[in-house]
């Protein structure tokens, strides 16, 4: 496999995203970086977190959320590599789209936060890094 260009690195607001970004940073030194704060949509089942606000409050705070991610991790410069982006609505959805759109070569994320993994299975069906998977043509790499 060659080393990618572009790397995107979704944030849900989830556990152990910074290692998500750590593992792109590490793993692709050469590589560009996009942050994607994505903002579940009101409608959506399940939403990123707290209480369902505004859009554009919601959209502030899942920037802020990304802005904080970056600046928790231990990785020197990644801040001249790392860019923030965000966009509204369904995860499996938005993210093979956003890849496709911006030239991304290669997607990293975590998966399941293993104590909730049975209730969101049984209640899903699924989660939202399988549906990513299935969904993105570039290569995904899921931490587990």
């Amino acid at each position: 496999m060659v080393d990618p260009d572009h790397v995107l690195v979704p944030t849900l607001g989830r556990p152990r995203e910074d290692e998500a970004l750590t593992y792109a940073l590490e793993t692709f030194p050469g590589a560009a970086v996009t942050l994607l704060a994505v903002v579940t949509p009101l409608d959506a089942p399940l939403s990123e977190g707290g209480v369902l606000e505004r859009s554009e409050e919601r959209t502030d705070q899942a920037r802020g959320r990304a802005s904080r991610l970056l600046e928790a991790i231990d990785a020197p410069r990644a801040a001249d590599r790392v860019r923030i982006d965000v966009v509204e609505g369904r995860p499996g959805t938005v993210v093979p789209q956003y890849a496709s759109d911006h030239e991304v070569d290669h997607v990293v994320m975590c998966g399941h936060d293993s104590k909730t993994t049975g209730f969101v299975r049984r209640f899903l069906g699924r989660d939202i890094a399988t549906t990513v998977v299935e969904r993105t043509p570039q290569p995904v790499t899921v931490l587990e």
